[in-house]
């Protein structure tokens, strides 16, 4: 059963050839090497392959479990002749042609949405947190609106697409916007209005299913969680811990605070693409009054708005301690940059994420 405050994690990440570094079609094999002991899923392209955790209360447990996923992917993928990359889009190669996955669902999306779903190879990662009930998670996907454009720059680690450095820290966000029900969330006055606007879109034929829903936050139809879409897949398992973790703090924090007033969404669309191009290390776009920021000030702002509920789960020093990090090592987009800058061979920029997927070290201060 699914309590309030409780989280799982949702990890993307793409398979690898290791001679040309480049995307191969083996989720399948992966999948089949993968012996049961994790909830290990299939995505769009045979590209890709998803690890999710279980159900974690406590923040130890969620970081063991992050890892180990991780860690028990990565080695059937080794099985498989291949390797599991932690990056929001291939950085050398592309995760296509199609086919793609082998399955009557993505077979009818490729029907229904055509050459949209090429080079749609991208990696994210999906937080889930437990609520006491669907309002509270309407009440939460509100408050989180302004403060996605900085959730989307602190993951930000998809750069380089085909050996190239796109310009943008988060590339895999601007693919993704191509679907029709994709980015922010609009401003939900109950869980009635999520709900037809649902209805309307699936039977419009704009979505096959409520599934297609690929807002950035969005509250559970069958269960009571929010789940939170905004990430691209971090480069490093801690990465991943503290993200799930200020959102895990968020959540709970926005459900017990007075609701903030409703932002504009040309300024918060005008946040996600600043956010996208520039991450953590550049300035960002304040959606509430559409003034430029750091975006580390940002981010410090949103960690100090739910410090209480970071420090009940045990897990503030290791957030802040993150913080300190960003600001001598750069995010995981800004180390991709600098790997593809030391070496005149982008495969060494895909051995390095390649190392730090799985390095349990990766990441800490």
């Amino acid at each position: 059963m699914t309590q309030p405050w409780t989280v799982g994690v949702e990890q993307e990440f793409l398979l690898v050839d290791p001679e040309t570094r480049r995307p191969v079609p083996k989720a399948g094999e992966v999948a089949q090497r993968a012996d049961g002991r994790f909830d290990v899923q299939r995505e769009l392209t045979p590209y890709q392959i998803e690890v999710a955790t279980p159900v974690c209360r406590t923040s130890a447990e969620l970081g063991e479990q992050v890892l180990a996923g991780r860690a028990h992917l990565a080695a059937a993928a080794r099985a498989a002749g291949c390797l599991l990359l932690a990056s929001g889009v291939p950085p050398v190669g592309t995760a296509g042609p199609p086919p793609g996955t082998d399955d009557p669902r993505y077979r009818l999306m490729e029907h229904t949405h055509r050459k949209l779903l090429g080079g749609q190879g991208v990696c994210g990662m999906h937080v889930h947190v437990g609520v006491p009930d669907r309002a509270t998670a309407v009440l939460v996907s509100n408050a989180l609106r302004p403060w996605l454009p900085t959730l989307l720059a602190l993951s930000a680690n998809s750069p380089v697409e085909r050996a190239e450095d796109t310009g943008y820290a988060s590339w895999r966000s601007m693919v993704w916007t191509r679907w029709p029900v994709s980015g922010p969330p609009p401003h939900l006055d109950s869980v009635e209005h999520y709900d037809r606007l649902v209805h309307s879109l699936v039977s419009t034929e704009v979505l096959l299913d409520e599934k297609m829903v690929y807002w950035d936050v969005r509250p559970s139809a069958h269960v009571p969680t929010v789940e939170v879409r905004v990430a691209d897949i971090p480069q490093t398992a801690h990465e991943a811990h503290v993200f799930a973790e200020v959102v895990r703090a968020f959540a709970r924090t926005a459900a017990e605070a007075p609701p903030a007033p409703p932002v504009d969404d040309v300024l918060l669309r005008a946040a996600y693409w600043r956010a996208a191009r520039d991450g953590v290390d550049g300035l960002g776009v304040d959606p509430r009054d559409g003034r430029l920021r750091p975006a580390r000030d940002l981010l410090g702002e949103l960690v100090g708005f739910c410090a209480d509920a970071l420090h009940d789960a045990g897990c503030h020093d290791l957030v802040t301690a993150h913080l300190d990090r960003l600001r001598s090592h750069g995010s995981g987009a800004a180390r991709q940059r600098r790997a593809l800058g030391a070496s005149p061979d982008p495969r060494d920029l895909v051995d390095r994420v390649a190392a730090a997927t799985t390095d349990p070290a990766a990441g800490l201060p």
